[in-house]
Protein backbone atom coordinates (compact mmCIF):
# COMPACT_ATOMS: atom_id res chain seq x y z
CA UNK A 1 0.00 0.00 0.00
CA UNK A 2 1.19 3.45 -1.13
CA UNK A 3 2.16 5.21 1.60
CA UNK A 4 0.79 9.28 0.91
CA UNK A 5 2.59 12.24 2.48
CA UNK A 6 0.50 14.15 4.42
CA UNK A 7 0.99 18.35 4.19
CA UNK A 8 -1.26 20.83 6.24
CA UNK A 9 -1.13 24.86 4.78
CA UNK A 10 -3.15 26.77 6.51
CA UNK A 11 -3.03 30.57 5.51
CA UNK A 12 -3.57 33.27 7.56
CA UNK A 13 -1.40 36.31 9.03
CA UNK A 14 -4.21 37.10 11.40
CA UNK A 15 -3.35 33.73 12.60
CA UNK A 16 0.27 34.53 12.70
CA UNK A 17 -0.31 37.96 14.41
CA UNK A 18 -2.92 37.02 16.98
CA UNK A 19 -5.63 38.20 16.03
CA UNK A 20 -6.81 34.52 15.46
CA UNK A 21 -6.42 31.28 16.47
CA UNK A 22 -5.49 28.17 14.84
CA UNK A 23 -8.29 25.33 14.80
CA UNK A 24 -7.14 23.16 12.25
CA UNK A 25 -3.93 21.93 13.04
CA UNK A 26 -5.31 19.49 15.82
CA UNK A 27 -8.45 18.69 13.64
CA UNK A 28 -6.41 17.38 10.57
CA UNK A 29 -3.71 15.31 12.67
CA UNK A 30 -6.84 13.62 14.52
CA UNK A 31 -9.09 12.87 11.80
CA UNK A 32 -5.63 11.33 10.10
CA UNK A 33 -5.00 9.54 13.06
CA UNK A 34 -8.16 8.20 13.48
CA UNK A 35 -7.59 6.79 9.51
CA UNK A 36 -4.05 4.87 10.44
CA UNK A 37 -2.54 7.85 8.57
CA UNK A 38 -0.09 10.93 10.33
CA UNK A 39 0.69 14.45 9.00
CA UNK A 40 3.82 14.42 7.59
CA UNK A 41 4.46 18.48 7.83
CA UNK A 42 2.29 21.62 8.24
CA UNK A 43 2.81 25.01 7.67
CA UNK A 44 1.39 27.93 9.09
CA UNK A 45 1.94 30.69 6.61
CA UNK A 46 1.00 34.71 6.16
CA UNK A 47 -0.64 35.73 2.95
CA UNK A 48 2.52 35.86 0.57
CA UNK A 49 2.58 35.46 -2.24
CA UNK A 50 5.98 34.43 -2.98
CA UNK A 51 5.79 32.41 0.46
CA UNK A 52 2.59 30.48 -0.62
CA UNK A 53 3.89 29.66 -4.10
CA UNK A 54 7.17 27.77 -2.52
CA UNK A 55 5.04 25.92 -0.34
CA UNK A 56 2.95 24.69 -2.71
CA UNK A 57 6.13 24.33 -5.23
CA UNK A 58 7.96 21.83 -2.50
CA UNK A 59 5.01 20.03 -2.09
CA UNK A 60 3.95 19.38 -5.50
CA UNK A 61 7.69 18.39 -6.40
CA UNK A 62 7.06 15.30 -3.07
CA UNK A 63 5.69 12.51 -5.54
CA UNK A 64 3.52 11.62 -2.40
CA UNK A 65 2.57 14.63 -1.41
CA UNK A 66 -1.49 14.85 -0.53
CA UNK A 67 -2.36 18.78 0.76
CA UNK A 68 -4.86 19.99 2.76
CA UNK A 69 -4.94 23.81 1.85
CA UNK A 70 -6.72 26.19 4.37
CA UNK A 71 -7.90 30.12 3.64
CA UNK A 72 -7.18 32.40 0.74
CA UNK A 73 -10.21 31.22 -1.70
CA UNK A 74 -12.01 33.92 -1.20
CA UNK A 75 -13.01 37.18 -3.43
CA UNK A 76 -10.96 39.73 -1.49
CA UNK A 77 -8.15 41.11 -2.72
CA UNK A 78 -5.71 39.00 -0.08
CA UNK A 79 -7.53 35.96 -1.03
CA UNK A 80 -4.65 34.46 -2.90
CA UNK A 81 -4.32 30.55 -3.14
CA UNK A 82 -7.03 30.41 -6.43
CA UNK A 83 -4.32 32.42 -8.48
CA UNK A 84 -1.57 30.64 -6.84
CA UNK A 85 -3.09 27.28 -7.21
CA UNK A 86 -3.18 27.62 -11.29
CA UNK A 87 0.11 28.68 -11.89
CA UNK A 88 1.82 25.72 -9.29
CA UNK A 89 -0.66 23.05 -9.84
CA UNK A 90 -2.34 23.38 -13.60
CA UNK A 91 -1.24 25.88 -16.54
CA UNK A 92 -1.97 29.41 -14.89
CA UNK A 93 -4.78 30.16 -15.91
CA UNK A 94 -7.97 30.59 -13.42
CA UNK A 95 -11.69 29.34 -15.48
CA UNK A 96 -14.66 30.24 -14.83
CA UNK A 97 -16.46 27.34 -13.22
CA UNK A 98 -19.73 26.89 -14.46
CA UNK A 99 -21.74 25.14 -11.45
CA UNK A 100 -19.85 26.94 -9.17
CA UNK A 101 -20.92 30.41 -10.53
CA UNK A 102 -24.75 29.09 -10.86
CA UNK A 103 -24.24 28.81 -7.04
CA UNK A 104 -22.89 31.87 -6.61
CA UNK A 105 -26.11 33.85 -8.62
CA UNK A 106 -28.37 31.29 -6.85
CA UNK A 107 -27.20 32.32 -3.15
CA UNK A 108 -26.33 36.06 -4.04
CA UNK A 109 -28.60 37.31 -6.81
CA UNK A 110 -27.37 41.19 -8.13
CA UNK A 111 -24.91 41.18 -5.12
CA UNK A 112 -22.92 37.88 -6.93
CA UNK A 113 -21.49 40.75 -9.13
CA UNK A 114 -18.83 42.18 -9.38
CA UNK A 115 -16.65 40.78 -7.00
CA UNK A 116 -18.22 37.72 -5.01
CA UNK A 117 -18.76 35.54 -9.28
CA UNK A 118 -14.80 35.78 -9.00
CA UNK A 119 -14.62 32.95 -6.20
CA UNK A 120 -15.78 30.37 -9.21
CA UNK A 121 -12.47 31.42 -11.33
CA UNK A 122 -10.58 27.60 -10.19
CA UNK A 123 -7.45 26.48 -12.32
CA UNK A 124 -8.27 23.94 -15.27
CA UNK A 125 -9.84 20.29 -13.97
CA UNK A 126 -10.61 21.75 -10.68
CA UNK A 127 -13.61 19.58 -8.85
CA UNK A 128 -15.67 21.15 -5.91
CA UNK A 129 -15.84 20.31 -2.45
CA UNK A 130 -19.33 20.85 -0.78
CA UNK A 131 -19.42 23.37 1.66
CA UNK A 132 -22.42 22.41 3.64
CA UNK A 133 -22.97 25.90 5.61
CA UNK A 134 -23.58 28.29 2.56
CA UNK A 135 -23.01 26.27 -0.68
CA UNK A 136 -19.82 28.21 -1.66
CA UNK A 137 -17.40 25.54 -2.74
CA UNK A 138 -13.71 24.54 -2.03
CA UNK A 139 -11.82 22.67 -4.62
CA UNK A 140 -9.77 19.91 -5.65
CA UNK A 141 -6.93 18.98 -8.25
CA UNK A 142 -6.14 15.73 -8.84
CA UNK A 143 -7.67 14.43 -5.84
CA UNK A 144 -4.66 14.83 -3.48
CA UNK A 145 -4.76 18.69 -3.47
CA UNK A 146 -7.51 20.01 -1.71
CA UNK A 147 -8.14 23.74 -0.76
CA UNK A 148 -10.83 24.86 1.32
CA UNK A 149 -11.74 27.99 3.35
CA UNK A 150 -10.53 29.40 6.69
CA UNK A 151 -13.65 28.89 8.25
CA UNK A 152 -13.00 25.46 10.57
CA UNK A 153 -16.93 25.42 10.01
CA UNK A 154 -16.89 25.05 6.46
CA UNK A 155 -13.31 23.49 6.24
CA UNK A 156 -14.03 20.91 8.42
CA UNK A 157 -16.77 18.54 6.83
CA UNK A 158 -13.89 19.20 3.21
CA UNK A 159 -11.71 17.44 4.89
CA UNK A 160 -13.52 14.34 6.29
CA UNK A 161 -15.51 14.21 2.86
CA UNK A 162 -12.55 14.14 1.25
CA UNK A 163 -10.25 11.55 3.36
CA UNK A 164 -13.31 8.90 3.21
CA UNK A 165 -13.96 9.04 -0.07
CA UNK A 166 -10.08 9.06 -1.51
CA UNK A 167 -7.76 7.91 1.55
CA UNK A 168 -9.17 5.43 3.59
CA UNK A 169 -7.87 3.53 6.27
CA UNK A 170 -4.42 2.84 5.91
CA UNK A 171 -2.21 -0.59 6.58
CA UNK A 172 -1.95 -1.39 9.98
CA UNK A 173 1.29 0.10 11.83
CA UNK A 174 3.29 -2.07 13.98
CA UNK A 175 4.82 0.19 16.98
CA UNK A 176 7.32 -1.24 19.73
CA UNK A 177 7.90 1.78 22.60
CA UNK A 178 10.61 0.81 25.93
CA UNK A 179 11.90 3.55 27.90
CA UNK A 180 15.20 2.66 29.15
CA UNK A 181 17.09 4.64 32.36
CA UNK A 182 19.89 5.73 30.41
CA UNK A 183 20.98 8.83 27.99
CA UNK A 184 20.39 8.72 24.63
CA UNK A 185 23.86 9.31 24.24
CA UNK A 186 24.64 5.58 25.26
CA UNK A 187 21.93 4.24 22.61
CA UNK A 188 23.49 5.89 19.32
CA UNK A 189 25.45 3.60 18.19
CA UNK A 190 22.41 1.01 18.11
CA UNK A 191 20.69 4.09 16.42
CA UNK A 192 22.77 3.87 13.38
CA UNK A 193 22.33 0.10 13.08
CA UNK A 194 18.09 0.76 12.11
CA UNK A 195 16.81 0.36 8.71
CA UNK A 196 15.64 3.55 6.70
CA UNK A 197 12.58 2.14 6.25
CA UNK A 198 11.24 1.91 10.21
CA UNK A 199 10.21 5.16 11.78
CA UNK A 200 12.38 5.40 14.58
CA UNK A 201 12.05 8.19 17.65
CA UNK A 202 13.89 8.57 20.40
CA UNK A 203 12.42 11.47 23.50
CA UNK A 204 14.84 11.86 26.04
CA UNK A 205 13.95 13.18 29.32
CA UNK A 206 14.75 13.16 32.93
CA UNK A 207 13.14 11.94 35.87
CA UNK A 208 13.89 12.82 39.24
CA UNK A 209 16.89 13.82 38.36
CA UNK A 210 18.18 10.42 35.95
CA UNK A 211 17.96 10.83 32.98
CA UNK A 212 15.86 8.09 30.70
CA UNK A 213 15.01 8.10 27.20
CA UNK A 214 12.04 6.69 25.23
CA UNK A 215 12.41 4.27 22.31
CA UNK A 216 10.32 3.85 19.70
CA UNK A 217 10.04 2.12 16.49
CA UNK A 218 7.25 1.44 14.10
CA UNK A 219 6.66 0.29 10.62
CA UNK A 220 3.82 -1.48 8.47
CA UNK A 221 6.07 -4.13 8.28
CA UNK A 222 5.48 -5.76 11.62
CA UNK A 223 9.29 -8.43 11.45
CA UNK A 224 10.61 -5.29 10.60
CA UNK A 225 9.61 -3.96 13.31
CA UNK A 226 10.28 -6.48 15.91
CA UNK A 227 13.51 -6.84 14.78
CA UNK A 228 14.75 -3.47 14.63
CA UNK A 229 13.41 -3.41 17.93
CA UNK A 230 15.54 -6.00 19.94
CA UNK A 231 18.57 -4.15 18.55
CA UNK A 232 17.83 -2.09 21.43
CA UNK A 233 16.30 -4.25 23.81
CA UNK A 234 19.54 -7.16 22.82
CA UNK A 235 21.62 -4.06 23.78
CA UNK A 236 20.07 -2.92 27.14
CA UNK A 237 19.94 -6.33 27.94
CA UNK A 238 23.72 -7.27 27.62
CA UNK A 239 24.74 -4.18 29.34
CA UNK A 240 22.32 -4.48 31.89
CA UNK A 241 20.60 -1.34 31.32
CA UNK A 242 17.18 -1.39 33.08
CA UNK A 243 14.02 -0.61 30.90
CA UNK A 244 10.59 -0.80 30.73
CA UNK A 245 8.15 -1.87 27.77
CA UNK A 246 5.33 0.11 27.17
Amino acid sequence: MKTYHFYAVIIGSEILNGRREDKHFAFIRDALIARGHTLFSTFIIKDDVELIRSIFTLIKNDPNGVMFSFGGIGSTPDDLTRAIAAEIFSDGILLSHEQFSRDIIERFGKEAYPHRINMANLPKNATLLPNIINNMSGFALENRYFFMPGFPEMSHPMLEEALEHFYPNAAITYRKTLIAQTSENTLMDVMEQLSPNVDFSSLPMINKGTPTVEISIASVDERLCKDNFELFTNDLTARKIPFELL
